[in-house]
């Protein structure tokens, strides 16, 4: 069973004017990558609660993050022509488009809602099925990478648990 590549985005604050601060996925294979994005010249919107969240600071971002370019290139080589997959489409479309639009490029990849995955044995034991991987892990929430792990662990567990009940 292949499961679904899955991004994740965590953002500055949660209305308008928000932008990624960073971005995380996770592969077919279940590898992990991330990367904390240098906020672009026109990004001022820093939301205190989001970063408690997060617990990323913007001068960390501005220090340590990568250039919205740098994150696009990577982005482009490694999911070129794919469809990659994520929980909150709407929200991460929108913070996805504004490292783009920063880096001057187009994304050479969809993204799509995971939703779209699930059977409708999976969708109703999902929630549940992920909060119990997220206590058994003990994974740090709100970062990227492994928010992206635990989504797909979940879409992989639901997956084989409705093949059980087919069997």
């Amino acid at each position: 069973m292949v499961p679904p590549v899955i991004v994740d985005i965590e953002a500055s604050g949660f209305g308008v004017g928000s932008y990624p601060v960073e971005i995380g996925y996770v592969d077919s294979k279940g590898d992990v990558w991330s990367a904390q994005v240098q906020p672009h010249a026109d990004w001022l919107h820093w939301d205190k609660e989001a970063e408690k969240l997060h617990q990323q600071s913007r001068q960390s971002l501005e220090a340590h993050g990568q250039t919205a370019k740098e994150i696009a290139i990577h982005l482009n080589q490694v999911f070129a022509g794919q469809t990659v997959y994520t929980d909150g489409w709407y929200q991460d479309f929108v913070w996805l488009h504004s490292l783009f639009e920063a880096a001057v490029m187009s994304p050479r990849f969809k993204l799509e809602d995971l939703s779209v995955t699930l059977s409708p044995e999976q969708q109703a034991m999902w929630h549940e099925t992920k909060q119990a991987l997220r206590e058994s892990l003990a994974l740090q929430q709100h970062r990227a990478s492994t928010d992206a792990k635990v989504l797909q662990l979940t879409w992989l567990k639901t997956a084989e648990m409705a093949t059980a009940l087919t069997e």
